[in-house]
């Protein structure tokens, strides 16, 4: 971009002032904005943030419009001494108001009146992009037309006259290639130029004369003021009145007149600006998407790099949790012997180092690098064009569930986080549905609960294998010291390799890591197939509704912007649910410690708990302490084994397991068998979400009776599976 400062941010007033529900309107004492801003429109997958992202550089801001859940993103651009605000509004097909995202994108164009409004279109499918087009050009008069992607439109053999279709349109058109940076000069040079009001092209000119939609159309009238689409979003409420038994009006005929004129006028210009060389073969995504959205490979396909997504996040994330672990276990020594030398009460440091601390800590060290592998992946996935994929080959499932297509992706995403997976249902439009994907995205486990099914899938091979073969209660002392100590990272004394073989034998790595990956695919499978379950009945009770209709595009394959992706996935995903994981993990910890260290006749509260929970626990095929475990493990699904084992060896802290033989023992000492762990692994999966995802559904839905929908309804039905899978087995004689 030569000087023009593009991409450089030069403060953030504007943003935080919009982050905080504020507005774009401040203006100096002459009653002229202070800052240029600029509104990005475009339908999805035209390139509009890759305009935005080439533009504003990294650096960039979220914010949510006031009493929506919709993201905006907005970054400054410094260019010809001028100050713009470019924000990238939600990527919709219409501004008829029939999604959130679509509400966002036109209230921000009418309230917030910006300077200048780009409408990015995709080259190769120009009729569909211009229906928007006429729709924004009615409501501000300041547009400006990016036609972004002209590379792929000339690999088809498109040809289109970018002078003549801004004759047709009455606005300024700029060509571009936004991934390479092609006609971005020239963008900025037109932004400059419209906001000015000194643009001198003939659009400028036909376009305040009235160069509407065939030339017929009246004078937009001033910015943020609504003409003729104003009167049809009018209209569709009419049309939904209509549709509850009200008298049809003319003003629906009107509504179909304008929306039929528009695709008309749209075909129009189309055949009068482009030109189409039939290709001799298919492209490079047609090629493929005869692989992956086959009925024969396609779902294979996807289970296998969904798989191998998994195995990298898991495998990759071992050595920099140990890292992480090693660190806070070094700064948890030193803030010790900070209390110590000012002489602060060990009650005290007991509940903020060992309790709070080590609660945060140890969250820190077991989310963060699995999100921070697995969020960019799935993002580079997502911007690669493959998850609208997924969903096409998971979306007849979900309609006879009565679901969305579209859930597929927020279940996709609820793997690494499922308050990420919560999040990612706002990109389904019907409320309805959206609720269902909200509701039933706990059931696939996310990567918090991995290592304990992992932990609970080794236990269930032991059991079936050997048998629960019961340690010792001298053994199950001996082993106490073993197992875990105050500090984060531990090492087994010599003294536990004589108990563990009576109590664990060993067993060949392969065959080990090949029966509990098995039993861990099972319980995410029945996570998953649970998922269809409570859908479907919550389609036929709470939450009854018609399926929307699901017209899902399949964008082109592109080469995904690596640098872009990482810092978009790690600044909006991964810190965004770091940030709330961490918020609700250290109040429970303080709790936990409380819980552990109070006496109360001759036994701990937790204990106390722990007994008073068993019989529920029993009846579950658990017992108390794991029970608790889960219950105390709210705020983050990563320390339920600690919990469990700080109960079991009546440790006043959490501690970290020294060996997986050791965890056996201890288990088995206490009475597992393969039963109990069986159903602390279907209970793991099935169970009420964590803290962060239930606070991440209030926040996403602004109820508290939804919040609390989502602890109950997993619950129940963990309950149930748990009841009925022990009726099962006494009655086969298994157990």
């Amino acid at each position: 971009m030569g000087g023009s400062g593009i991409g450089k941010m030069k403060g953030s007033r504007v943003g935080e002032a919009t982050a905080h529900g504020g507005s774009f309107k401040s203006r100096d004492k002459a009653g002229r904005r202070q800052i240029v801003v600029v509104a990005l429109a475009g339908n999805p997958n035209v390139g509009k943030s890759t305009v935005f992202n080439s533009l504003t550089g990294l650096n960039q801001h979220t914010g949510n419009w006031p009493g929506k859940t919709v993201d905006l993103f907005y970054g400054m651009v410094e260019y010809q001494g001028e100050k713009y605000c470019l924000v990238d509004l939600p990527g919709t097909y219409s501004l008829r108001a029939s999604s959130l995202e679509e509400q966002v994108a036109r209230d921000f164009i009418v309230n917030e009146a910006p300077d200048v409004t780009v409408c990015v279109v995709d080259a190769t499918n120009l009729e569909r992009n211009l229906n928007l087009v006429f729709q924004v050009r009615d409501l501000t008069p300041n547009c400006v037309v990016c036609l972004n992607l002209m590379d792929e439109a000339a690999f088809r053999g498109i040809r289109i006259d970018a002078a003549r279709l801004e004759q047709e349109l009455g606005l300024p058109v700029v060509p571009a290639i936004a991934r390479e940076g092609t006609g971005l000069e020239q963008l900025m040079s037109t932004i400059a130029a419209v906001a000015r009001n000194t643009c001198s092209s003939q659009a400028r000119a036909g376009f305040q004369t009235g160069g509407g939609t065939g030339g017929r159309r009246e004078s937009a009238g001033p910015p943020g003021k609504c003409s003729s689409h104003i009167e049809e979003f009018e209209i569709e409420e009419l049309y939904r009145e209509e549709i509850e038994g009200a008298e049809p009006s003319d003003c629906m005929d009107l509504a179909e007149r304008r929306i039929q004129a528009a695709y008309q006028e749209a075909s129009r210009i189309v055949s009068q600006v482009a030109s189409e060389k039939p290709l001799q073969q298919k492209d490079f995504t047609a090629y493929i998407d005869d692989l992956v959205t086959s009925r024969r490979f396609g779902v294979p396909l996807m289970l296998a790099l969904l798989g191998m997504v998994f195995f990298i996040t898991l495998y990759l994330s071992n050595y920099p949790s140990d890292l992480l672990f090693s660190l806070f276990s070094q700064l948890e020594g030193r803030l010790t012997a900070l209390f110590v030398e000012f002489g602060i009460s060990p009650w005290i440091h007991g509940m903020l180092v060992l309790g709070v601390y080590r609660t945060v800590a140890w969250v820190t060290a077991v989310m963060f690098p699995p999100m921070a592998i697995f969020f960019p992946i799935f993002t580079l996935l997502e911007d690669a064009g493959y998850l609208p994929r997924v969903a096409f080959n998971l979306d007849h499932l979900f309609q006879k569930c009565n679901g969305h297509g579209k859930q597929a992706l927020a279940m996709a995403m609820g793997f690494g986080c499922n308050a990420a997976g919560v999040v990612a249902a706002r990109i389904i439009e019907s409320p309805r549905e959206r609720l269902i994907a909200m509701l039933t995205n706990t059931f696939v486990p996310c990567n918090g609960r991995f290592p304990s099914l992992l932990l609970f899938s080794s236990v269930f091979y032991h059991g079936i294998r050997w048998g629960s073969q019961p340690a010792t209660h001298a053994a199950g002392h001996a082993l106490t010291s073993g197992v875990c100590t105050g500090k984060l990272s531990v090492v087994s004394p010599p003294e536990l390799a004589a108990v563990l073989p009576a109590v664990s034998p060993e067993m060949s790595p392969a065959v080990s890591a090949a029966v509990s990956g098995a039993a861990v695919l099972g319980a995410i499978s029945i996570g998953v197939i649970s998922t269809f379950i409570v859908s479907y009945l919550l389609s036929k009770t709470v939450l009854k509704g018609v399926p929307s209709s699901f017209i899902m595009e399949l964008p082109p394959y592109r080469k995904p912007k690596v640098i872009q992706v990482l810092v978009r996935a790690f600044k909006d995903r991964t810190v965004f649910v770091l940030q709330r994981a961490v918020w609700v993990a250290a109040p429970c910890g303080a709790i936990t410690w409380l819980l552990a260290n109070t006496w109360l006749g001759g036994q701990t509260l937790l204990g106390a708990l722990a007994a008073l929970l068993n019989p529920v626990g029993r009846m579950l095929g658990l017992d108390g302490v794991i029970l608790l475990a889960f219950i105390l493990g709210f705020p983050a699904n990563e320390i339920v084994i600690p919990i469990a084992l700080m109960a079991y060896l009546s440790q006043g802290t959490m501690c970290q397991p020294a060996s997986l033989g050791a965890v056996h023992s201890v288990l088995f000492s206490h009475g597992w068998t393969w039963l109990t762990a069986l159903s602390a692994m279907l209970f793991s999966v099935l169970h009420f979400p964590c803290g962060t995802t239930v606070y991440t559904v209030y926040k996403e839905t602004g109820s508290k009776k939804w919040a609390l929908l989502s602890i109950v309804i997993p619950l129940v039905f963990a309950c149930i599976v748990l009841v009925f899978l022990q009726l099962a087995v006494r009655l086969t004689g298994l157990g």
